[in-house]
C-alpha cells in the first residue's frame, strides 16, 4: 500500500519556483526546484529541510538566459540565436525571452550553468520543453545550423515541400543533440567531482499536442538519447482542452484528447526501463478561466491519466503556488502573445476550499496506483493507432497549396467550448461541407491545430468506447518485438511518414505472424511528393511500398486482403474527412468493428472507458456516443471524487461526466487499509491496544482521512507537532469498518490516535 512510503520511492513530485511556503507543503516525494537564478541553492536548503527528495528543472528552449544572449557569459552577443519567423518577427516565450535555437554554444552555456545545481547535491535535473516553432526557421543561427546540416544552402522553408520537411528535421535534431550534449557532460561533471549517479529527464508535451501546436521537439527519438533517464508527459486543461472536429462538431472534449495524449507518451517507456510521470495541472497557465472549469477540465485529465495502468508515477502539480496562493478569474490584456502579466478583478477568488480538499486528496491518491490487477471492461485491449515523430515535420503546406480562401475566423467561430459559446449551428455544418467539397479549404483544415487526419480515425472509436492506444510508429525499427501487443492496427501515412523502408518491413513482418493492419487513406498528402527514399525507388508514396512488401502489389483494392497469417484491410478515404459526418465515422466504426470480430475481438460499442485497477474503479462516460444512457455502479465503494470519500452504494455517471471509486469487494479480509486521504499518512498502524495515524498536509486544507480498520475505535483524538489538541470530527462506519476523520489543517504534523472498545 503505497499510501504509506518513503519519499525516497519518488512516485509523486511538483515544480516550484517560489521558495516553501505552508500553502504549498503538499506531501509529495520530491520537488524539482525550478530555475537556476542566484536564489536556487537557498530554495533547495528550503525544500531539502522539510525532508522533499530534490531535483532541478529549468527550460532548455526558454528562460532567464540573458546573460547569455547579452554576452556577458562568453563574450560574444548571442542575440541571434533566437527563433525568428519568415517576416523577421522575434519568436518569444515573454518580451525578454526568446525561444533559442539551440547553437552547440547554448549547449555549452546551459552545462556550466547546471553545474550549479549539481554542486549543490539534487539527485535530478529535468530540462523542460525543448520547442522549435513551425514558424521560426529565419534567424542567422538557424540558417548557419542547416548549412552544416544539410550541407547546400539554406533554402526558406515556405518555398516548398522538401525545404518546410527538411527545416522541421533539422529543429527536432537540434534539441536532440543539444540534450544530448548536456545530459552527458553532467552526468560525467557528477561522476567525477562527487563520484554520484546524477539523473537526467525530459519534461515534455506530447507528441500528439506538438503535433496539433506545431511545435518541432524530439519524441521518439529521444529514446536513443542512452542518457536520458525519463520524461515527465506533461498533459493538462492547456493542451488537452484543444478542439478538435467530430461527426462535424468543432469542439472542446479535454477527457478524451488527455487519454490520447497521456497514451502516446507512455510509448516513450514501453520496454526501456525507463520512468514516466504523468503530470495533472489544477489550472492551466490561462488565468481567465473561473474555478468552476478549471476543477471541470481537472476531473477529465485526472481520470485519463489513471486509465493507463502502466503508468504509476505523477507530477502532481505545476507551480502549486499559483494554484493555492492564487486568486481566479485573471485579467489578461495580451492573448495573442504568450506573457505571464494578468491582473486581478472584483471576480476573482481564492480556491474553493471543496477544490483544494479534492487536490490534496488526489495528490495521495496517485502514490497508490501500482497495481497488478488490471482490467478494462468489454475485454477491447490491443488495438492501436499509428504516430509518428514524422508527423510534425508536415505540418504546415509551404506556399501554393493553400490558395484564396482560408478558413481563418469562420472555422475559429464554429467552436463550441466547454466555458460556453454562442454558434450559428447552420453557418457550421455549411463550413464543414465546404471543407469536404474544396480542395484548398480540406489542406487549411488538414494544417489546422484541430489535427483532423489523426482525430479522424482515432476519436470514433475512442467515442464508442474502444480503449485504443496511440503506437509509435518508429518503435518498431527500435524495439524487437514492440507490435507483439497489439492484435489490430490503424496506419495512414496521410499526416506522418515512414523513415525507412525497414519500417514497413518490420509492420509487413508482425502482420505475417498474425497482425491486422487497417490502412486508411487516398494518397492525396502532397508529402508524399518530397525526395524521400519511397520517391527515390519509384513508388509515389510509402503505402505503395507497405503494400508491394505485403504482395498486394502497388495498388490494392479496397477491402481485406490475407497477408501470411494476418491480413490488411484497404479503405482508401482521407482520414480528415472522417471528422466531418457522422456517416462517415460510422462507416469507419463498422469496418473496424468488423475487422476485430474476424481477429476474435468483440467491440461492443459502449459510451464509456472504464478501468478496474486494484480495488479503484476509474470510469468516463462519453458524450457524443452511442446513447445518452448513466453508467450505474452497484455495490460498496467510497466516493473518491468527494470530499470525505463517502460510501455508497449506487454512482450513476451521466454522459460527459467522470467516476473514480473504491471497490470494498477487492479488500476483503485486509484489516488496515487507507481508502482516501487528503493528508500524507506519514505513518499508520494497529495495535493490540488500538488504532495510530500521524499525517500532514499544507495549510488551509480541510484534511479527511477514511482508514479501514478491524474493529470500532474509541476515544479518537488528535495532537499536532507542538502537543496541541486538534479539533477532530470523526465518524465509524460498520458497513465497511473504516473511520473517518477530518480536521482543519495548519501544515502541521498531525498525530490521531483510537482505542479499541
Amino acid at each position: 500500500m503505497a499510501y504509506i512510503r518513503s519519499k525516497k520511492e519518488e512516485l509523486t513530485g511538483y515544480q516550484a519556483s517560489g521558495e516553501i511556503r505552508p500553502s504549498v507543503d503538499l506531501g509529495c516525494d520530491f520537488i524539482m526546484v525550478y530555475g537556476i537564478d542566484p536564489t536556487m541553492p537557498e530554495r533547495i536548503r528550503q525544500y531539502r529541510e522539510k525532508g522533499y527528495v530534490i531535483h532541478l528543472m529549468t527550460g532548455i528552449a526558454w528562460g532567464e538566459y540573458q546573460e547569455y544572449l547579452d554576452g556577458k557569459w562568453d563574450g560574444r552577443k548571442h542575440w541571434d540565436e533566437g527563433q525568428v519567423d519568415r517576416n523577421g518577427k522575434d519568436v518569444i516565450h515573454n518580451p525578454t525571452v526568446p525561444y533559442m535555437v539551440p547553437t552547440v554554444s547554448f549547449s555549452e552555456y546551459l552545462t556550466d550553468r547546471l553545474k550549479v545545481a549539481v554542486d549543490a547535491g539534487v539527485e535530478a535535473i529535468h530540462v523542460e520543453e525543448p520547442e522549435f516553432w513551425d514558424k521560426s526557421g529565419y534567424s542567422e543561427a538557424f540558417k548557419r545550423e542547416y548549412e552544416i546540416y544539410y550541407k547546400e544552402p539554406w533554402k526558406p522553408q515556405h518555398e516548398s515541400l522538401d525545404a518546410q520537411y527538411k527545416c522541421a528535421r533539422l529543429k527536432a535534431y537540434l534539441y536532440k543533440r543539444t540534450i544530448d550534449r548536456v545530459s552527458a557532460a553532467l552526468k560525467e561533471y557528477a561522476k567525477v567531482k562527487y563520484q554520484k549517479d546524477l539523473r537526467f529527464y525530459v519534461p515534455t508535451h506530447s507528441l500528439l499536442n506538438y503535433t496539433q501546436w506545431k511545435i518541432m521537439s524530439p519524441e521518439a527519438e529521444l529514446i536513443s538519447i542512452p542518457t536520458v533517464d525519463g520524461y515527465i508527459a506533461q498533459i493538462w486543461t492547456g493542451t488537452s482542452r484543444e478542439a478538435n472536429v467530430y461527426e462535424g462538431v468543432y469542439k472542446e472534449r479535454t477527457f478524451e484528447t488527455a487519454y490520447l495524449e497521456y497514451g502516446v507518451m507512455q510509448e516513450l517507456v514501453k520496454g526501456t526501463g525507463r520512468r514516466m510521470w504523468f503530470l495533472n495541472d489544477p489550472i492551466e497557465d490561462l488565468p481567465s478561466y473561473t474555478w468552476e472549469n478549471y476543477e471541470y477540465n481537472y476531473r477529465r485529465t485526472a481520470v485519463a491519466s489513471l486509465l493507463h495502468p502502466h503508468i504509476w508515477h505523477y507530477e502532481i502539480c505545476p507551480w502549486p503556488h499559483r494554484v493555492f496562493d492564487g486568486r481566479y478569474p485573471r485579467f489578461q490584456p495580451r492573448i495573442a502573445e504568450k506573457i505571464e502579466t494578468s491582473f486581478e478583478t472584483d471576480q476573482s477568488k481564492p480556491i474553493p476550499q471543496s477544490y483544494s480538499t479534492l487536490l490534496s486528496g488526489m495528490f495521495q491518491l496517485f502514490g497508490d496506483m501500482e497495481q497488478s490487477d488490471i482490467l478494462f471492461e468489454g475485454g477491447t485491449d490491443g488495438v492501436g493507432v499509428f504516430m509518428s515523430d514524422s508527423g510534425l515535420f508536415q505540418r504546415t503546406f509551404p506556399d501554393g497549396i493553400v490558395d484564396g480562401e482560408e478558413l481563418g475566423d469562420r472555422f475559429r467561430a464554429a467552436m463550441h467550448k466547454n466555458s460556453g459559446n454562442p454558434v450559428d449551428e447552420e453557418a457550421a455544418a455549411r463550413l464543414m461541407k465546404e471543407i469536404g467539397e474544396k480542395d484548398s479549404l480540406m489542406y487549411d483544415f488538414i494544417q489546422s491545430a484541430a489535427f483532423p487526419n489523426f482525430f479522424g480515425v482515432a476519436m470514433p472509436l475512442v467515442k464508442y468506447g474502444l480503449p485504443i492506444h496511440p503506437v509509435q510508429l518508429d518503435n518498431v525499427r527500435r524495439f524487437a518485438g514492440y507490435l507483439e501487443d497489439y492484435k489490430c492496427l490503424v496506419l495512414s501515412y496521410e499526416y506522418m511518414k515512414p523513415d525507412a523502408p525497414d519500417v514497413n518491413a518490420a509492420v509487413v513482418s508482425w502482420i505475417r505472424e498474425g497482425g491486422t493492419l487497417i490502412y486508411v487513406g487516398d494518397g492525396s498528402d502532397p508529402f508524399h511528393k518530397i525526395d524521400a527514399w519511397w520517391g527515390q525507388r519509384g513508388y509515389a508514396n510509402p503505402a505503395e511500398h507497405l503494400f508491394e512488401l505485403a504482395g498486394l502489389g502497388r495498388d490494392p483494392k479496397e477491402g481485406v486482403h490475407e497477408v501470411g497469417a494476418g491480413k490488411i484491410v484497404v479503405w482508401k478515404e482521407l482520414p480528415a474527412r472522417i471528422c466531418l459526418s457522422k456517416e462517415l465515422a460510422d462507416q469507419y466504426r463498422s469496418l473496424v468493428q468488423k475487422t476485430l470480430a474476424d481477429t476474435g475481438i468483440t467491440w461492443t460499442y459502449r459510451n464509456d472507458l472504464t478501468l478496474h485497477r486494484g480495488p479503484y474503479v476509474i470510469s468516463s462516460v462519453m458524450a457524443e456516443s452511442v446513447s445518452d444512457e448513466k453508467k450505474v455502479f452497484t455495490g460498496v465503494y467510497a466516493d473518491l471524487m468527494t470530499n470525505d470519500y463517502a460510501i455508497i452504494h449506487e454512482k450513476d455517471v451521466a454522459p460527459d461526466d467522470v467516476a473514480l471509486l473504491f471497490d470494498f469487494s477487492k479488500i476483503e479480509g485486509e484489516d488496515f487499509r487507507i481508502v482516501g486521504t487528503s493528508a500524507r499518512v506519514e505513518e499508520g498502524e494497529t495495535t493490540e491496544n488500538g488504532v495510530m495515524l500521524r499525517l500532514k498536509t499544507a495549510d488551509k486544507i480541510k484534511a479527511f482521512t477514511r482508514v479501514r480498520l478491524p474493529k470500532q475505535p474509541t476515544d479518537i483524538k488528535a495532537i499536532d507537532e507542538d502537543g496541541e489538541a486538534v479539533v477532530l470530527e470523526s465518524s465509524w462506519d460498520e458497513e465497511t469498518k473504516t473511520l473517518l476523520v477530518s480536521y482543519q489543517s495548519v501544515s502541521k504534523e498531525v498525530c490521531v490516535t483510537g482505542k479499541w472498545a
